[in-house]
């Protein structure tokens, strides 16, 4: 299981690679947005951990961009500045979550298993989804 992280700060890598070194997850590390895209391209991701404001691209961006991919993403939100407001802008417009800054190791843990498995169920809602239309194709034809 794979965790990414866009971040231009060393600290959040740092900070986040500590915390799943103790747990079966891969942090993958990324400064910019273009970055993880590439990322992206060449590996199976289920979350991703994104700074509010990047060096090539705010939050919304990415979470646009996502909606590209063909296996989207849950995108939690790590900010300095996430008030109620912020919050709510956030997950109206999609993302997942949004982790305060500095992070605390069991609420970060916490938010990005219950996004993995969000992520894993609705993989398996889709693949339900896909047995039944061929189920349906068969029995019409």
């Amino acid at each position: 299981m794979t965790v990414l992280a866009i971040s231009p700060n060393e600290e959040d890598h740092l900070f986040l690679t500590n915390i799943f070194s103790h747990t079966n997850w891969q942090l993958r590390a990324a400064r910019t947005w273009h970055d993880a895209l590439g990322m992206l391209g060449r590996q199976r991701v289920p979350v991703l951990v994104c700074e509010r404001q990047l060096l090539d691209a705010t939050w919304k961006e990415v979470l646009a961009g996502l909606s590209h991919l063909a296996e989207r993403p849950i995108l939690i939100v790590a900010s300095r500045l996430a008030d109620e407001a912020f919050w709510a802008e956030a997950l109206n417009l999609g993302a997942y979550d949004v982790l305060m800054k500095p992070f605390d190791a069991t609420e970060v843990f916490r938010v990005v298993s219950l996004a993995w498995l969000s992520w894993k169920n609705e993989r398996e809602r889709q693949a339900d989804r896909q047995l039944v239309a061929g189920d349906l194709a068969r029995a019409a034809g």
